[in-house]
């Protein structure tokens, strides 16, 4: 390799000057190994409420005072991430407030990589009131806003965008299966996946600049483009084949949405009540008593559910009662899985006669006969409610006969006055939770977050404005190289037009 020449200084002065005043990189989140906030924050961060012992963390440059002025600390502050039993005393009056452990977490090597301390304290209201408003006397020491530690940690370069948003769903998750995808995320693992497209692209954005600056003086090596070509496909792929996942991670964070559907006193909301286990529907012998939307969280297998409960579909003079069925029907067409329920004693008493009746009944469920019976395999269970009331033989008939009628969906018989069958439809419900949900700890990482998807999209849309203008204007097909870097940057948050420098210095034998 020669000595860097000046058309490569050249090259690379135009490529930070490129990216910089690109409007692909304007607006980009990125974080600096330096913080640049001088203030220290202080917060309650092990949540509200009386407790055994309460957090309460310190962070930044006057953290080492804070620590000596409330824990009476004359000489060395303690070893790192130590704990020490102290006395807990006002600052400004030298009250005791409280004995507790405290810790020392020197810079960088702490969660917000600043200089800071935590007070365990017992979680009394008084004693944490007490210890919050010491602090608050301090000069230089404020309330920590929103999410401002996290924040910290993020500029510190501590955290990626993608594993603060895991921490985020961590710190939310009510499932097992919500724990398990949150902390595979604030592992990291999905940054990971980013960051290495990110980094290809990089490459590929590099070479394709090089050639624009080099190729004339025959400095660059053949094949340059063809290999762009190659990787830009490859990712191409990659993000699509990424894209296609049916919003697994999404449901998984945010609940699958499961609609109990049908026409009135089908038993919807006994249905309701029976899996949440209280009464969160009103239950009648009246037709039309449900007219809005009943909602319950549950877990179900240690995945989040929704679950809906809705108005008895049936053409209504009512004004009141048609809004209701209008309301169900937009849910019925927003639901991952819709739970139609049909009272078991208007079955046809021919078990021969039931298929075509059931398919009958969920063209007026669904939103179309076609799309409905196409989704009918994996997003609608049969819910045939009132077993009970059904004589025995007619009922082993019927299961029978509709288990040899692969077209329709899985058909359950279930009694809510006497949970007959029950334990069986929760089986059956469990399977098809956890299929749209998928497995948060196999194959690759979940796109978790809306956000991700619409950048994710955007990449791609970007990398066939490279293709498109790849043999007519090669500056143009470089813009579309970077406006998908940049979008991959707003997932992560660490994009730069220096990185790229680093590449065009690295990889090339520029002048051989």
């Amino acid at each position: 390799m020669l000595p860097c020449s000046w058309g490569l200084w050249r090259s690379a002065i135009h490529t930070l000057k490129t990216f910089r005043a690109s409007p692909s990189a304007r607006g980009l989140c990125i974080p600096t190994r330096a913080v640049c906030d001088a203030e220290t924050i202080f917060a309650l961060s092990s949540g509200h409420g009386r407790c055994g012992v309460a957090v309460v963390r310190v962070s930044g440059p006057a953290s080492s005072m804070v620590l000596r002025n409330m824990a009476g600390l004359t000489q060395a502050l303690p070893p790192p991430r130590t704990a020490l039993l102290r006395r807990i005393t006002d600052p400004q009056s030298k009250e005791l407030l409280d004995r507790g452990l405290v810790l020392w977490f020197k810079g960088p090597h702490s969660f917000t990589g600043e200089d800071s301390a935590e007070f365990h304290i017992h979680g009394g209201p008084a004693v944490i009131t007490a210890v919050l408003q010491a602090l608050g006397s301090l000069e230089g020491v404020r309330p920590a806003e929103a999410g401002e530690f996290t924040r910290r940690a993020f500029h510190a370069g501590k955290l990626g965008l993608t594993e603060v948003e895991g921490l985020g769903d961590l710190i939310h998750a009510e499932t097992e299966a919500q724990r398990r995808q949150a902390l595979r995320q604030m592992d990291g693992e999905l940054g990971r996946l980013y960051q290495d497209w990110s980094y290809r692209l990089k490459r590929c954005l590099a070479h394709v600049e090089a050639f624009i600056d080099f190729s004339e003086d025959e400095l660059i090596e053949d094949g340059v483009l063809n290999q762009v070509d190659s990787s830009v496909r490859q990712l191409e792929t990659e993000i699509e084949r990424h894209l296609k996942d049916e919003r697994r991670g999404e449901r998984l964070r945010t609940g699958v949405q499961v609609v109990i559907a049908g026409a009135t006193n089908a038993g919807k909301s006994s249905l309701l009540n029976t899996l949440c286990q209280r009464p969160a529907a009103i239950v009648s012998p009246i037709a039309g008593t449900t007219r809005d939307i009943v909602e319950t969280s549950l877990d179900i297998g240690g995945f989040p559910v929704l679950l809906s409960d809705t108005a008895g579909l049936r053409d209504s003079s009512d004004s009141v009662e048609r809004e209701g069925v209008r309301r169900a029907r937009q849910r019925v067409e927003q639901a991952d899985l819709t739970l139609v329920v049909v009272d078991s004693t208007q079955l046809p008493p021919d078990p021969q006669l039931v298929p075509a009746f059931l398919q009958e009944h969920l063209s007026t469920v669904l939103p179309s006969p076609e799309a409905g019976m196409k989704a009918a395999s994996d997003r609608v269970l049969l819910v045939l409610n009132k077993s009970d009331l059904v004589p025995e033989e007619q009922r082993e008939r019927t299961e029978g006969e509709l288990r040899e009628r692969p077209g329709l969906p899985p058909a359950c018989f279930l009694s809510c006055s006497t949970s007959t069958g029950l334990e069986d439809f929760l089986t059956v419900l469990q399977s098809r939770v956890k299929t749209l949900c998928g497995d948060p700890l196999s194959g690759a990482p979940s796109l978790t977050q809306a956000r991700h998807r619409a950048h994710l999209q955007q990449s791609v849309q970007a990398l066939n404005q490279y293709h498109q203008y790849r043999d007519q204007d090669l500056a143009l097909a470089a813009e579309g190289v970077r406006l998908a870097l940049t979008h991959l940057g707003r997932i992560t948050g660490r994009v730069g037009a220096e990185e790229i420098l680093d590449i065009i210095f690295r990889d090339f034998c520029i002048g051989k």
